[in-house]
Protein backbone atom coordinates (compact mmCIF):
# COMPACT_ATOMS: atom_id res chain seq x y z
CA UNK A 1 0.00 0.00 0.00
CA UNK A 2 2.48 2.24 1.07
CA UNK A 3 4.66 1.80 -2.73
CA UNK A 4 0.42 2.71 -4.45
CA UNK A 5 0.44 5.94 -2.52
CA UNK A 6 4.07 6.67 -3.29
CA UNK A 7 3.49 6.54 -7.06
CA UNK A 8 0.09 8.23 -6.45
CA UNK A 9 1.81 11.00 -5.09
CA UNK A 10 5.06 10.80 -7.85
CA UNK A 11 2.56 11.21 -10.22
CA UNK A 12 0.36 13.89 -9.01
CA UNK A 13 3.68 16.13 -8.04
CA UNK A 14 5.12 15.64 -11.38
CA UNK A 15 2.07 16.45 -12.88
CA UNK A 16 1.78 20.32 -11.08
CA UNK A 17 5.43 20.71 -11.39
CA UNK A 18 4.64 22.59 -14.95
CA UNK A 19 3.17 25.72 -14.84
CA UNK A 20 1.23 24.92 -18.14
CA UNK A 21 -0.78 21.86 -16.45
CA UNK A 22 -1.08 24.36 -13.47
CA UNK A 23 -2.68 26.64 -15.54
CA UNK A 24 -4.81 24.29 -17.77
CA UNK A 25 -6.31 22.89 -13.68
CA UNK A 26 -6.93 26.78 -12.71
CA UNK A 27 -8.80 27.62 -15.99
CA UNK A 28 -10.93 24.25 -15.29
CA UNK A 29 -11.05 25.11 -11.24
CA UNK A 30 -13.76 27.77 -12.19
CA UNK A 31 -15.89 25.30 -14.63
CA UNK A 32 -17.87 22.72 -14.47
CA UNK A 33 -16.45 21.80 -17.87
CA UNK A 34 -14.53 22.39 -20.86
CA UNK A 35 -14.39 21.30 -24.24
CA UNK A 36 -10.34 20.30 -24.95
CA UNK A 37 -10.64 22.87 -27.65
CA UNK A 38 -11.97 25.61 -25.36
CA UNK A 39 -9.49 24.74 -22.76
CA UNK A 40 -6.42 25.05 -24.81
CA UNK A 41 -7.42 28.74 -26.78
CA UNK A 42 -5.89 30.94 -23.99
CA UNK A 43 -2.30 28.81 -24.08
CA UNK A 44 -0.23 29.59 -26.68
CA UNK A 45 1.09 25.79 -27.62
CA UNK A 46 -0.26 23.35 -29.75
CA UNK A 47 -3.61 21.55 -29.01
CA UNK A 48 -1.27 17.98 -29.36
CA UNK A 49 1.18 19.71 -26.82
CA UNK A 50 -2.06 20.59 -24.53
CA UNK A 51 -3.74 17.04 -25.18
CA UNK A 52 0.20 15.60 -23.82
CA UNK A 53 -0.47 17.54 -21.15
CA UNK A 54 -3.82 16.75 -19.94
CA UNK A 55 -2.37 12.79 -20.82
CA UNK A 56 -0.10 13.24 -17.78
CA UNK A 57 -2.97 15.11 -15.33
CA UNK A 58 -5.65 12.20 -16.42
CA UNK A 59 -2.53 9.96 -15.46
CA UNK A 60 -1.96 11.56 -12.20
CA UNK A 61 -6.53 11.45 -11.44
CA UNK A 62 -6.37 15.27 -11.41
CA UNK A 63 -8.67 15.58 -14.43
CA UNK A 64 -11.18 13.49 -16.04
CA UNK A 65 -12.60 13.13 -19.98
CA UNK A 66 -15.80 12.47 -21.21
CA UNK A 67 -16.81 12.24 -24.84
CA UNK A 68 -20.04 13.38 -25.98
CA UNK A 69 -20.61 12.56 -29.39
CA UNK A 70 -17.17 14.66 -31.38
CA UNK A 71 -16.62 16.54 -28.22
CA UNK A 72 -14.46 15.46 -25.05
CA UNK A 73 -15.54 17.49 -22.04
CA UNK A 74 -12.92 17.75 -18.89
CA UNK A 75 -13.53 18.08 -15.75
CA UNK A 76 -11.35 18.92 -12.64
CA UNK A 77 -10.96 16.02 -10.68
CA UNK A 78 -9.08 17.29 -7.13
CA UNK A 79 -9.73 14.47 -4.70
CA UNK A 80 -6.30 13.27 -5.43
CA UNK A 81 -4.76 16.56 -4.22
CA UNK A 82 -6.36 15.97 -1.34
CA UNK A 83 -3.76 13.15 -0.44
CA UNK A 84 -0.67 15.37 -1.46
CA UNK A 85 -1.93 17.88 0.76
CA UNK A 86 -2.00 15.43 3.65
CA UNK A 87 1.66 14.16 2.99
CA UNK A 88 2.88 18.27 3.07
CA UNK A 89 0.45 18.71 5.84
CA UNK A 90 2.97 16.40 7.52
CA UNK A 91 5.54 18.74 7.04
CA UNK A 92 3.74 22.04 8.15
CA UNK A 93 4.15 21.55 11.35
CA UNK A 94 8.41 21.31 11.15
CA UNK A 95 8.34 24.45 9.51
CA UNK A 96 5.46 26.05 11.83
CA UNK A 97 7.69 25.34 14.82
CA UNK A 98 10.85 26.40 13.07
CA UNK A 99 9.18 30.19 12.30
CA UNK A 100 8.19 30.15 15.30
CA UNK A 101 11.76 29.95 16.85
CA UNK A 102 13.26 32.13 14.43
CA UNK A 103 10.22 35.07 15.41
CA UNK A 104 10.96 34.47 19.12
CA UNK A 105 14.66 34.75 18.21
CA UNK A 106 14.07 37.74 16.34
CA UNK A 107 12.09 39.98 18.81
CA UNK A 108 14.63 38.90 21.80
CA UNK A 109 17.48 40.28 19.89
CA UNK A 110 16.44 44.15 20.29
CA UNK A 111 15.63 43.49 24.06
CA UNK A 112 19.57 41.55 24.56
CA UNK A 113 21.08 44.81 22.82
CA UNK A 114 19.31 47.24 25.03
CA UNK A 115 20.06 45.67 28.03
CA UNK A 116 23.99 45.50 27.23
CA UNK A 117 26.34 48.32 27.80
CA UNK A 118 27.44 49.62 24.11
CA UNK A 119 30.85 49.23 23.89
CA UNK A 120 33.28 51.85 22.63
CA UNK A 121 33.69 52.12 19.02
CA UNK A 122 36.78 53.47 16.52
CA UNK A 123 35.40 57.20 15.08
CA UNK A 124 33.93 56.02 11.56
CA UNK A 125 35.76 56.56 8.34
CA UNK A 126 33.60 59.89 7.63
CA UNK A 127 34.06 61.43 10.94
CA UNK A 128 37.67 60.71 10.87
CA UNK A 129 37.90 62.91 7.50
CA UNK A 130 35.95 65.29 8.67
CA UNK A 131 38.23 66.04 11.79
CA UNK A 132 41.39 65.39 9.43
CA UNK A 133 40.17 68.06 6.99
CA UNK A 134 39.74 70.30 9.89
CA UNK A 135 43.11 70.25 11.24
CA UNK A 136 44.85 70.68 8.16
CA UNK A 137 43.55 72.37 4.66
CA UNK A 138 43.63 70.63 1.17
CA UNK A 139 47.25 70.94 -0.01
CA UNK A 140 45.71 72.76 -3.43
CA UNK A 141 44.13 74.72 -1.36
CA UNK A 142 46.07 77.80 -1.14
CA UNK A 143 47.15 77.81 -5.30
CA UNK A 144 45.02 80.07 -7.55
CA UNK A 145 44.01 78.89 -10.86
Amino acid sequence: MVKYQDAELNDIFSALADPTRRALLARLEGEDALSISALAQPFEVSLPAVMKHLNVLSDAGLITREKTGRTVSVRLQAEPMAHAMQWLSRYEHFWTERLDRLAAFVEAAPDAETTSEPAQSAPSAKSAKSAKSAKSPHPNASKAP
